[in-house]
């Protein structure tokens, strides 16, 4: 797949990565901070208005003072009420925006991940990087416009009005502040190690939780849902203990908060009582200080808030960057505007392929050439590197060394769209979609008529079942085509590549669900239906390449044999035992 410039360029630094987000939204996150700003405002304008009631309206006895700044109380409750609802719905555009388009580039970029880097990563990781991993980042998106904006404002601006009101009486929000601002640290610290090693409990989790789900059969068939249940509730219990050492350190802030919240305005009511007795401050400024100070601590208790959520967003946010870190193998410069060849030679030059990390190589020294019109056959025992031979072709892998050449030109000088563009693959699992049986196969084409696909599914032998069906085309596929039985599932995927009349056919052991008779059947329509075309058939069955044109025969990766059936039963002692575990002495004659 031919990834976009955008991918191709790499994403840069993690998080500052995951900040270019926001720029399409600077606008309504701008108009977030303003509204926050005339909401902080208003509540820090509020404890004045009431130290005015009390110190000029109900000391005197001035009703219409009482009325007059009650009335303006009123007027700024309400901006203030109006701002901050205003301010959660712009705050909530943003995050759902950002959440939105960071979800989309991981998954842009999971999809034009080599393969290499998605077996890294794991099927399991991906899945909760774009779906937990973005929605903590989304939350501190909210909470970081509501919050981180309005917390700041409120201390700053609460210890300006606290000290216009009294500055001896200050001093004790000197004392209480540095002392709460240690308690967040130290939690925070403690936090943020075991927030990355929660999220690691939650990948363990979803993969038990996935292979449980998907391979519910084999565990039934095998009687293993007891170890199953065991493996789930070992990954929930890790998550558990985890989630629990996290919880019982953040949950000591909030009691230390409180417990620092509550020492300081007893304080203050203590000092301010003796600064009252002494004629240096009036009681309304002594009930708006207390005000204040409340307004202070509870703005630093958000941002300790802020703090708990921030080490879970930023392990997140790092797990998120390593997916659009990673850059995808770079692509052929060949230019391809033009619909796909109807011809394709295919040559390996003494290609050799080891996978990341393996001490062996699948492939070593493999050369050979298929010509169009021509069918190969491959055949060998498990793990020779049949299918990791076909994987080269369509360079899900590079080889190591060697070249394999498609028209005279190298697989890795061609954009990946344009070189699978000429292939039609079918592959050893049988994956259909969840939809209906004309979308799976059409797959393979879009534009496909209902005549191509009538056509495609006739040659394939898979029109008798769909016309069975109660839909026919219209017939519902469940996910991964669990309502189909596993031959019918290698029929539909057949036909799917056949509807594209490729250049290139790959058949990656696709007959194996198949009756003799029904194989039979199929190969003979391959003939007409491929002619011109360059097949390669993966198979462990002789009798599903013995008509071939040509066999390769591997053993370890390497090439043991290569020729039709009658000269390799005569020079070639893999294939002729391969033969003899298979086929009757009369067929081998």
């Amino acid at each position: 797949m031919n990834a976009p410039a955008d991918l191709r360029k790499g994403a840069g630094p993690g998080v500052s990565r995951l900040l270019r987000f926001l720029r399409p939204y600077r606008l309504p996150a701008a108009a977030a901070v303003v509204l926050v700003f005339l909401q902080s405002l208003a509540e820090l304008f509020l404890p004045t208005l009431m130290a005015s009631i009390v110190d000029e309206g109900v000391v005197f006895g001035d009703t219409a003072h009482i009325v007059r700044i009650g009335a303006v109380m009123l007027a700024v409750a309400a901006l203030g009420s109006a701002a901050s609802v205003l301010a959660a719905y712009m705050a909530s555009r943003v995050s759902a925006g950002f959440g939105r388009d960071v979800r989309d580039e991981v998954f842009r970029r999971a999809t034009y991940l080599s393969v290499h880097d998605f077996d890294h990563f794991g099927t399991s990781t991906l899945i909760t990087r774009t779906t937990h991993d973005v929605t903590q980042i989304q939350h501190v998106v909210y909470t970081g416009l509501r919050m981180m904006v309005s917390a700041p404002m409120m201390i700053i601006g609460g210890l300006i009005m606290a000290l216009s009101k009294d500055v001896p009486l200050t001093l004790v929000l000197v004392g209480a502040i540095p002392v709460l601002a240690a308690v967040i640290a130290a939690i925070a610290r403690k936090a943020m190690p075991l927030f990355t090693v929660l999220q690691q409990h939650v990948d363990a989790l979803n993969r038990v939780v996935r292979e449980g789900l998907t391979g519910i059969r084999v565990i039934r068939a095998f009687n293993r849902t007891g170890y199953e249940a065991r493996r789930f509730r070992q990954a929930a219990v890790d998550l558990a203990e985890t989630g629990i050492r996290v919880h019982r350190i953040t949950a000591a802030l909030m009691p230390s908060m409180m417990l620092i919240l509550n020492m300081t305005i007893v304080a203050v009511m203590w000092f301010g009582g003796i600064r009252i007795d002494q004629g240096h401050m009036p009681v309304g400024d002594l009930m708006a200080f207390i005000q204040y100070v409340m307004r202070i601590m509870f703005s630093l208790l958000m941002v300790s808030m802020i703090f708990v959520m921030l080490p879970r967003a930023v392990a997140s946010a790092n797990r998120i960057a390593e997916v659009l870190e990673a850059v995808p193998e770079s692509d052929g410069a060949l230019p391809w505007a033009g619909p796909p060849l109807r011809q394709a030679a295919v040559t390996f030059e003494n290609v050799t392929f080891c996978y990341p990390g393996a001490e062996e190589p699948a492939l070593a020294g493999v050369s050979f050439q298929a010509a169009p019109g021509e069918t190969v056959g491959i055949i060998g025992g498990t793990g020779a590197g049949k299918s990791t031979l076909l994987h080269l072709i369509l360079r899900f892998y590079d080889a190591t060394e060697g070249r394999i050449l498609v028209d005279g030109v190298d697989v890795r000088d061609w954009p990946r769209d344009a070189l699978r563009a000429h292939i039609g693959w079918v592959p050893q699992k049988a994956l259909l979609f969840k939809g209906t049986v004309g979308d799976n196969i059409r797959f393979g084409q879009d534009d496909a008529s209902e005549d191509d696909l009538r056509r495609a599914a006739e040659a394939a032998q898979a029109m008798e079942f769909i016309a069975a069906l109660d839909h026919g085309f219209d017939a519902l596929v469940e996910q991964g085509g669990a309502n189909f039985s596993g031959g019918q599932r290698q029929r539909l995927t057949i036909a799917r590549a056949l509807l594209r009349r490729p250049a290139i056919y790959l058949f990656d052991d696709s007959f194996s669900a198949l009756d003799f008779k029904t194989e039979a059947r199929l190969r003979q329509a391959l003939r007409r239906e491929t002619a011109g075309a360059t097949v390669f058939i993966v198979a462990q069955r002789i009798s599903s390449v013995m008509d071939a044109d040509r066999i390769i025969v591997l053993d370890q990766g390497r090439m043991a044999g290569m020729g039709r059936h009658e000269e390799l039963l005569e020079t070639c002692s893999v294939y002729r035992e391969i033969a003899a575990s298979q086929l009757a002495e009369e067929v081998m004659r």
